[in-house]
């Protein structure tokens, strides 16, 4: 009796496994043929090119440097699901990004550092915070960092962003980190799936 009860948890086992082995296969097979994230037609890294870009990790890092000898690094990463986003009809993305600027000086240790939210296609970047880091390598907590940005002047506000679209980061670039993003961790998404897939099946087979 024990030995039949044994085979009877056996063979219910390998069906668990092959129904989720078949939902593992259905969904891999979904995500492959299916764009969710079609390439915005003013999408473009301009003059940036990729420094960092790790298939195990979920930043990427891009770096420019202008005639005048001045560095413009730009790193990005998603940020948490957007609730509202599913109830958009016209939302591409469900999540937003956010992005890192900074902007060194030749022969300086100082750096601009801009703390950014890349928004939905079609709406570009909202600036959330602006430093000025004397010695990025001496930060600390007591640090005084500048006021908030949303409460300097308008104009202010206003420059710092002609200021950064003239060092090139505009509604192309951002389009374009927001998209690399989405089909970055889709990727890894899928990569996740064929593992457990490939666990899965090793599970399921008979011995």
């Amino acid at each position: 009796m024990r030995k039949a009860r044994g085979l009877v948890q056996k063979g219910c086992k390998a069906v668990q496994d092959l129904n989720l082995l078949k939902l593992l296969q259905s969904e891999i097979q979904h995500e492959l043929s299916s764009d969710p994230f079609p390439t915005s037609r003013s999408s473009s890294l301009g003059d940036f090119v990729v420094e960092w870009d790790s298939p195990q990790t979920q930043d990427v890092v891009l770096r420019r440097k202008l005639e005048s000898g001045e560095e413009v690094a730009v790193s990005a990463m998603l940020g948490p699901i957007s609730p509202w986003a599913a109830d958009k009809e016209d939302s591409l993305y469900p999540r937003h990004g956010e992005m890192k600027i900074c902007v060194k000086k030749p022969g300086l240790s100082s750096l601009l550092q801009f703390d950014c939210v890349i928004l939905e296609d079609g709406y570009g970047f909202r600036i959330r915070d602006c430093y000025y880091l004397h010695s990025p390598a001496r930060i600390g907590p007591s640090v005084y960092r500048g006021r908030c940005f949303h409460d300097l002047d308008s104009k202010l506000r206003s420059a710092l962003k002609g200021y950064l679209a003239a060092k090139g980061i505009g509604e192309e670039l951002t389009n374009c980190l927001l998209h690399c993003l989405h089909k970055k961790e889709q990727g890894q998404y899928v990569n996740w799936l064929h593992k457990l897939e490939s666990f899965v099946a090793k599970a399921a087979k008979p011995e």
